[in-house]
């Protein structure tokens, strides 16, 4: 068992670079299956949802090498058998399993696979998927604890998701790579990962329209060639450690930070009182920021709430939770896409945070409030994340366990705050 010792409050300083985004790497790590040649991957972050990913891979033929910490060499050779079953026990791990089935069908191959796991933040619809790749002409049964999903032959055609679902969109871009006719894409998610994904595509030869927008064309090519692709840094980590550097009073300057995808995360943060400043490709977070939540006109309470992009990431909710807490002032938190994801703030409420939840979906957090270290279990990747930087701004000691999760989804995070000045330590322990 291993988990988390940490001490507060800590000051911190210094430089930090966001590791590569994980809602980029997994999905292109599936679109390698869409070519024969060689695939060379940089700024993939290797953290556990990557490596079952690679496993997964491996598991149907594919041969994966990592060359160094970041950098991996993707060879694909699919088996015969047109039915591929995906390995449970690595499927069952993560939700990004799912992807397998565009870059498979378009391969002409048929797939069973398991219910896909991940975070337990709510319901996390199936749907969307299965009614996107059956507009394409895919049959998908459900057998025993898991689906079988097949196609003789996959027909472009026009799609309007129910939902801007960003592994919907993700699979209908790779089914369609080679399906007969193009496919256009209604009410696509536009997300900076799917964004990422398809420039990788279309670096292999794709033809796709409408990067950005929530209207997607593609047309279909007859095969796909290799390449070399970099994973955009991850969006998410720096909005995280845009947190940890305003509730600890710290200054520091995030490397690389993918400033042009920043635009809603900035302006939430500033409703927080977090001063952001951009400089060039970096952005530094000013040291002994004096937070105070901004009221709406007339002396209104402000709401956060996340969003499709470009709305403010719903992974960044939990953080901006954490933010809230040590801002003066009251602010309602809406998360409006799962229903499971602020159950985490009784965590919060144990540590002195003043915190109503109201619903499943929002939460009022009245601040600052004093925190102190408690033993706290990571209940997922992001609430992970924000309890680790509420134990970094709290007094006294706290222990976080199952930080397994906080694994799936930043890479080597205690040694990376360590060289910020952060007083934590990873403990393996064992039964």
């Amino acid at each position: 068992m291993e988990y988390y010792i940490v001490h507060g409050p800590s000051r911190l300083s210094g430089n930090i670079t966001p590791s590569g985004n994980k809602n980029a790497a997994l999905p292109i790590l599936a679109a390698t299956l869409l070519t024969d040649e060689p695939v060379t991957l940089s700024n993939v972050p290797k953290i556990r949802d990557v490596e079952v990913m690679v496993e997964l891979l491996r598991s149907m033929g594919s041969e994966v090498q990592w060359i160094g910490d970041s950098k991996l060499k993707v060879k694909t050779d699919l088996p015969k058998e047109k039915r591929i079953n995906l390995n449970k026990k690595y499927a069952c791990e993560i939700r990004a399993s799912i992807l397998f089935a565009g870059p498979l069908l378009a391969r002409g191959k048929s797939m069973y696979f398991p219910p896909p796991g991940g975070d337990v933040i709510g319901r996390r619809r199936l749907d969307t998927h299965f009614y996107a790749l059956r507009s394409l002409g895919a049959a998908i049964h459900t057998e025993k604890k898991g689906f079988f999903i097949e196609a003789d032959h996959l027909q472009g055609t026009t799609i309007f998701l129910d939902e801007p679902s960003v592994t919907a969109t993700e699979n209908v871009i790779m089914a369609s790579s080679y399906a007969k006719d193009n496919t256009i894409i209604r009410n696509a998610a536009s997300e900076p990962h799917v964004q990422d994904l398809i420039g990788f595509l279309k670096h292999l030869g794709s033809d796709i329209e409408g990067t950005g927008s929530n209207l997607l064309t593609v047309k279909p090519k007859r095969e796909l060639n290799g390449g070399t692709w970099r994973i955009i840094g991850d969006h998410i980590e720096v909005g995280s450690f845009v947190s940890l550097a305003a509730v600890t009073g710290s200054e520091i300057t995030i490397k690389d930070a993918e400033v042009n995808h920043l635009g809603m995360i900035q302006y939430y943060f500033s409703k927080l009182g977090v001063q952001i400043n951009i400089k060039g490709k970096d952005v530094v977070v000013p040291g002994k920021q004096k937070l105070v939540i901004k009221d709406d006109h007339f002396g209104q309470i402000p709401t956060v709430y996340d969003a499709p992009w470009p709305g403010f990431p719903t992974d960044l909710t939990s953080i901006a939770v954490v933010t809230a807490t040590q801002a003066s002032g009251t602010v309602l938190v809406f998360e409006k896409m799962f229903e499971s994801r602020l159950f985490f703030v009784d965590k919060l409420s144990s540590m002195g945070a003043r915190i109503i939840l109201c619903d499943p979906h929002r939460v009022v957090i009245a601040g600052p409030s004093k925190l102190y270290g408690t033993q706290l279990v990571s209940p997922d990747i992001r609430a992970g994340m924000a309890l680790l930087i509420a134990s970094l701004c709290a007094e006294g000691k706290s222990l976080i366990y199952n930080i397994g999760q906080i694994d799936r989804g930043y890479l080597r995070l205690e040694e990376r705050l360590k060289k910020l000045g952060a007083r934590i330590e990873r403990v393996n322990e064992m039964k």
